[in-house]
């Protein structure tokens, strides 16, 4: 009942341009966005957010609001529409998609936050009213009277399938991820029901902003300084923010001396940037740098050491965006536009080497919880090669005696360990160096030679890291 098919794709009806109640009709807009253009909530709140405050339409509190209404109705939405179909006289696909937005934000109130149930039904209606009109405001008014007749819990009682006859398609519908990916992430546990529920749980969970002060350029005690800032759990540059502050705002950040980086992220640069070499240490790749974060960090610590850094991203804006987090930085680097599986460096040019390649996300499931419902397991076919392709470009690309990091922000095995093996298979002058050493104090690391990160464990999004040494 979680799967993504359930619920109809495309713009429906067209609606009204509503001028009511802001803070669900901003929420409202931000959908439908995801919904039409395929748009993620974390590049489409910000500038309507901006846009409500410059009109003077929005507070802080409003912004919360509206913030909360958009990610837990698509963090939530596979529970939701099985909550809803169980409420509707139709399959899903028949309800216009515009409608089974309200509806989601309606339930989201009713079951996933402490507003009153008369609030959120009578707020919801209307919504519809002004955005879809007053027939279908007396459909979503019907449906959302049904869903006040329970809890949360007294649903998924009714919806959920019992855990003992289906246990995948159990956790999907309760905890709101598509049966596939639950299925991929109990495998990258390593199977038994240990965790399955935590990380579940976990990809459900907003996750605080994190940043990281630039070696050189900035430090934590400045970050520190912040409303509401706490020092970060594992990495020594990250600092959370953790009432949701604005990063914006944050001194350091518009100057570029800081920026926002998960830390799971920031571990993986640290990890690369320790790994121990034979010889010498001049002379850094950033393979797949785009949108910048790890090359900003890379950068900072090459230059502390007197090393040059290249940062390769093979989509043009993306390697802008790449110059603009590295801009400032004190030690010498460069950023191309360039397809990593047909780099325009030699051979063996490199010391240290990051591969941190496309792939599927599901490691970053927090942040882009719209990402779940887009992904299909045939995504796996497309990423899988262009993966090896990547990572053995890492490999032609470092000297003798230097180190790859392989990367990914996603713990699918498909994408991990299956690509590693069947890569160093091919390539017997290369052998995988314990990388668990490099993550200084960070517990529940496995038992390598890789690291897995995870949500429910580490506080971080579920980045992987296999650190490789080219031996011949």
């Amino acid at each position: 009942m979680s799967e993504q098919s359930r619920r109809p794709r495309g713009p429906g009806k067209p609606y009204r341009r509503p001028q009511k109640d802001p803070v669900r009709i901003l929420a409202f807009d931000a959908l439908r966005a995801v919904d039409e253009r395929d748009a993620y909530a974390n590049l489409v709140l910000p500038p309507l957010l901006r846009r409500a405050r410059e009109k003077g339409d929005f507070d802080t509190r409003d912004a919360a609001l509206a913030t909360e209404l958009v990610y837990g109705t698509l963090r939530r939405q596979g529970t939701y529409d099985a909550i809803i179909s169980a409420c509707v006289d139709r399959p899903l696909r028949e309800v216009d998609p515009p409608v089974l937005d309200v509806l989601s934000l309606g339930v989201h109130q009713l079951l996933g936050t402490r507003i009153p149930s008369h609030a959120a039904v009578s707020a919801s209606v209307e919504l519809a009213r002004v955005v879809l009109g007053d027939g279908r405001a007396k459909f979503v008014n019907a449906v959302l009277r049904k869903v006040t007749q329970h809890d949360l819990d007294g649903w998924l009682e009714q919806v959920a399938p019992p855990y003992d006859e289906d246990p995948e398609d159990h956790l999907a519908v309760v905890h709101s991820h598509p049966r596939w990916v639950v299925s991929a992430l109990w495998d990258s546990l390593g199977g038994g029901r240990a965790g399955i529920e935590e990380l579940l749980a976990a990809d459900n969970e907003r996750p605080e902003v994190t940043l990281v002060a630039r070696p050189g350029r900035a430090t934590t005690d400045e970050l520190l300084r912040e409303d509401a800032a706490v020092p970060g759990r594992w990495s020594p540059y990250a600092v959370r923010l953790t009432e949701g502050g604005e990063p914006g705002a944050v001194e350091a950040v518009k100057e570029g001396r800081a920026g926002v980086q998960d830390e799971g992220s920031q571990l993986v640069a640290l990890a690369l940037a320790g790994a121990p070499l034979d010889g010498p240490d001049r002379a850094w790749l950033d393979g797949c740098a785009g949108p910048g974060g790890k090359a900003a960090l890379l950068g900072a610590l090459a230059a502390g050491r007197g090393a040059f850094l290249l940062a390769s991203e093979k989509q043009p804006h993306r390697a802008g965006l790449v110059a603009k987090a590295l801009a400032g930085n004190p030690g010498p680097y460069q950023v191309v536009a360039a397809d990593g599986t047909r780099p325009p460096w030699r051979p063996g040019s490199f010391d240290r080497v990051l591969m941190d390649v496309p792939c599927t996300g599901l490691g970053a499931l927090r942040r882009r919880p719209e990402a779940r419902w887009r992904r299909r397991p045939e995504d796996l076919d497309g990423f899988g090669p262009l993966q090896r392709a990547l990572l053995r470009t890492a490999l032609d690309a470092v000297r003798v005696g230097g180190v790859v990091g392989y990367a990914t922000c996603s713990p699918h095995l498909a994408e991990t360990r299956a690509v590693v093996d069947d890569v160093l298979k091919q390539h017997p002058e290369a052998e995988l160096v314990d990388a668990r050493p490099l993550f200084e104090g960070v517990t529940d690391l496995g038992d390598g030679p890789d690291v897995q990160l995870w949500p429910h464990l580490h506080g971080t999004d579920a980045m992987y890291l296999a650190i490789i040494r080219r031996t011949g």
